[in-house]
């Protein structure tokens, strides 16, 4: 099963994506992960992306596509994968399908502004191996501390307020097209978020006939 999941930054994406991705045995490649990742290695694409992460712009398509490309090709994405934080434009939409990068099915998380405002003032993430929390809905076992790796849980810059402002107005000018570019080839799924991370994990799954 091949899945994209759609939603606002904040909509709960990558906490969703960890969630399927253990109920459905597939990975979940997170082009933001891997593009801290680069930009933590000190690589040229990293040295890129993080000039503009830096800004709350999107990445460069030719980047992005570049990074998908060489990962789905690896032997654990055979049985399918879970795209998390792309496409975010019809062009990036395009180019996928052009690079011969397919989907099943693709998940749009809806919820409000407000909503996301609101929970994205609680997110931290892990500085050593990018795992996602939230003060609230997902805390971490120890306050400030990693689960997984023990690594210090930081706020990133773009989940400052002002930032969270300006990147919705991008999401709801460049990536909200999607729903309707998927619709049409019969693939959209639309899901509203729901009270608890659970629960809106059963109304994914249940759209997907699990």
């Amino acid at each position: 099963m091949k899945l994209i999941l759609l939603g606002a930054p904040g909509a709960g994406k990558g906490t969703q994506a960890d969630i399927l991705c253990k109920e459905l045995d597939i990975p979940t490649i997170s082009t933001g992960n891997m593009l801290r990742a680069a930009i933590k290695a000190g690589t040229e694409t990293g040295k890129q992306a993080e000039a503009y992460m830096k800004a709350g712009k999107l990445v460069p398509d030719e980047v992005i596509i570049g990074i998908i490309h060489d990962r789905v090709a690896e032997d654990d994405c055979k049985n399918g994968y879970i795209l998390d934080g792309v496409p975010r434009t019809i062009a990036q939409a395009e180019s996928l399908e052009k690079a011969g990068i397919v989907f099943d099915d693709v998940i749009s998380i809806e919820i409000s502004d407000e909503v996301i405002m609101e929970r994205m003032s609680g997110r931290r993430v892990c500085e050593h191996c990018g795992a996602s929390y939230h003060l609230v809905a997902v805390p971490p076992k120890q306050e400030g501390i990693c689960d997984k790796c023990g690594g210090k849980l930081i706020q990133r810059h773009d989940d400052e307020p002002e930032t969270v402002k300006h990147r919705l107005e991008v999401y709801h000018q460049e990536t909200e097209p999607l729903k309707d570019f998927y619709a049409k080839r019969g693939l959209l799924k639309s899901v509203e978020n729901q009270p608890t991370v659970a629960e809106t994990s059963e109304a994914i799954l249940r759209a997907l006939g699990r």
